[in-house]
């Protein structure tokens, strides 16, 4: 200890090589920065509350880690020493990112960057301080809901983890890849990263990455419904996570071993380690892990058949994260005004500076620096509207595309070849009265659609008189079993307001093919329009099938899968046409069941804004 003062050595590498034995020994520690002190030996006390700062937030004690690093910078700043600053700053913004404080994180990690950048050193400690600033604001964009600006950064990290051989650094990385990936969905790949990372961490010997790792790889298991062998990679490491003290990852091993539990169906096993895992959280302001919490407490109290306590935790989950991303969509849009900020400043800067090189031209020069800036202002004014006009196209080719989609899922070939074949039965048979009788509504029917594909939008009237019609149709290859009721509210006109033509029809398709057609006995698609405030009405359509679940069983033992896309078309119909309403619309699906919670069929309800005028 006495030789690294008498050394006063300067390189972070250096020092820590020198520390290394007794960096983990607080009482050693301390008696260093005693000495270190006397003779104002600001590198090693830099280091020394560096790594104060570390074993604090290594068992989760964050107040305590912030005092610490905040002494590291102050020491750093009197040493003038970059990369000993760009360490300090990196490690207060992981801090603050454990906290759930992204706004401050990023801010430390963007400085750091910035520094290292711009006046680090180009030497292993400097490469590594970009790395890790790349890393962690990686992190921050997961967080943010940006994946592709995450995947991007920790891209960049890598190569540089590569290129200066960091195991550590490269196990980081291929965690934070996997998590990209099982964002996305993409399990087997997200596998394959959290795998090569536990590789990398078990050369290094590091058992906190292994506790990182085997808890992701058990999310895997868990979303692929692999709940056994989950339990068997998660439990060990919740007694690795209490021995190395990070209460951070005591609270996920506790949660996901819960929630494996959950799933598997141990319910009241479950509730124990997730309600551990809550507490942990809440007593360490840990955000993320105490929203989750509630999520998971709130799927087990329904299990349980406590319905109150399940709405309780349900309603706690959405206020944890509507707080912790509500802050974070704050601090994306006041990343991105910092960085404008920057930007101006530096343009400010530049300005001042030519102004100050041209005060002594003449009025001549002034005067072609107006006409200039008039030309410069006219081209402005062209671009912006040229870019207006050409955005206002776009937007309107949108909308076009997405009619000539609705009309060709509205027309769909199989429906009109089978409607025509039912009615050529009826001639075959001879049953001319029936055959005429259908063939009339059929071309009533693809009147009506042609008509209206050619209007944005119909009278609530005209799209309810064209649902009865197409039901109609649907119902000969039902042998008309389908009894069709339709409501309307009194005092709704229907004659005065205005819906997108044919948006109705996917539901009622639904309800027909996915719900009726495998049920057997007595098939009902009610249809009720009622009032639900002065300004918005309600559409509930309700059917008595075999509902959602079963559906998607039929569906998938079948060869064949035709993949329907009339609700998404319907939801984008939707959105497009209620965009610069006053009043929000929504859509509900729920799923039916009887008094013994079996399925008993599914009901739309759709609620819309008032529109008395064609748009």
């Amino acid at each position: 200890m006495a030789a690294v003062i008498q050394i006063n050595a300067k390189d972070y590498a250096e020092i820590d090589s020198l520390l290394r034995p007794i960096r983990r020994d607080e009482a050693a520690m301390d008696k260093f920065i005693l000495e270190a002190k006397k003779v104002n030996y600001y590198e090693g006390l830099t280091y020394a509350f560096i790594q104060e700062g570390l074993a604090h937030r290594n068992v989760s004690e964050y107040p305590e880690a912030l005092e610490s690093l905040n002494l590291a910078i102050e020491y750093a700043e009197r040493c003038e020493n970059v990369d000993f600053t760009v360490i300090a700053l990196n490690m207060m913004g992981v801090v603050h990112r454990r906290m759930e404080e992204v706004r401050e994180a990023l801010d430390y990690h963007k400085q750091a960057l910035e520094l290292a950048e711009t006046k680090g050193s180009a030497t292993k400690t400097g490469m590594r301080n970009i790395a890790v600033a790349r890393n962690s604001i990686g992190n921050i964009y997961i967080s943010l809901r940006q994946p592709e600006l995450a995947e991007k950064e920790f891209v960049e990290s890598m190569k540089i983890e590569k290129k200066t051989s960091n195991d550590l650094g490269l196990a980081i990385n291929y965690q934070n890849l996997g998590s990209i990936y099982e964002e996305r969905g993409s399990l087997d790949s997200a596998l394959l990263f959290y795998r090569t990372s536990r590789d990398y961490n078990i050369k290094i010997n590091s058992k906190l990455g292994k506790v990182i790792c085997n808890n992701s790889i058990g999310q895997v298991f868990i979303k692929q419904k692999r709940f056994k062998e989950a339990l068997g990679i998660i439990k060990p490491t919740i007694k690795d996570a209490e021995e190395i003290g990070d209460q951070y990852y005591v609270a996920m091993a506790n949660l996901n071993y819960g929630w494996a539990l959950l799933e598997e169906g141990n319910i009241e096993e479950s509730r124990k380690f997730v309600m551990r895992a809550l507490g942990q959280s809440k007593e360490r302001n840990m955000g993320y892990f105490e929203a989750e919490s509630y999520r998971v407490l709130a799927e087990i109290s329904e299990k349980r058949g406590d319905y109150k306590e399940a709405l309780n935790y349900s309603k706690k989950h959405s206020e944890s994260e509507e707080k912790y991303l509500n802050e974070a969509n704050q601090q994306y849009v006041a990343d991105l005004i910092l960085k404008y900020d920057s930007e101006r400043k530096k343009n400010q800067i530049g300005i001042l500076e030519k102004e100050n090189e041209i005060a002594n031209l003449k009025l001549a020069d002034n005067q072609k620096i107006f006409i200039i800036a008039a030309i410069c202002l006219s081209v402005l004014a062209g671009i912006f509207f040229f870019v207006y006009r050409q955005n206002r196209l776009r937007r309107e080719k949108e909308f076009l595309a997405l009619e000539q989609k609705m009309m060709r899922s509205q027309m769909n070939p199989h429906f009109i070849f089978n409607s025509l074949n039912s009615i050529k039965l009826y001639i075959i048979n001879n049953e001319k009265d029936k055959a005429v009788y259908y063939l009339n509504k059929f071309s009533k029917l693809i009147r009506t659609i042609l008509a209206t594909s050619k209007e944005k939008d119909i009278t609530l009237q005209e799209e309810l008189d064209t649902m009865e019609l197409y039901l109609n149709i649907e119902n000969i290859r039902f042998s008309n079993k389908i009894k069709f009721e339709m409501k309307v509210e009194d005092g709704i006109e229907t004659t005065g307001i205005r819906v997108p033509s044919l948006i109705l029809q996917p539901f009622i398709e639904n309800s027909i093919w996915h719900g009726l057609s495998s049920k057997e006995g007595l098939k009902i698609i009610k249809m009720k329009v009622s009032r639900y405030s002065n300004k918005e009405f309600l559409i509930e359509i309700e059917d008595n099938g075999i509902g959602r679940e079963k559906s998607k069983e039929i569906k998938a033992n079948k060869t064949l899968n035709n993949k329907s896309i009339g609700l998404d078309l319907t939801k984008q119909r939707l959105d497009n046409y209620f965009k610069d309403s006053e009043k929000e619309h929504s859509l509900e699906i729920v799923d039916l069941s009887d008094i013994k919670g079996e399925a008993c069929g599914t009901k739309i309800v759709l609620k819309m804004p008032l529109k008395v005028k064609s748009a």
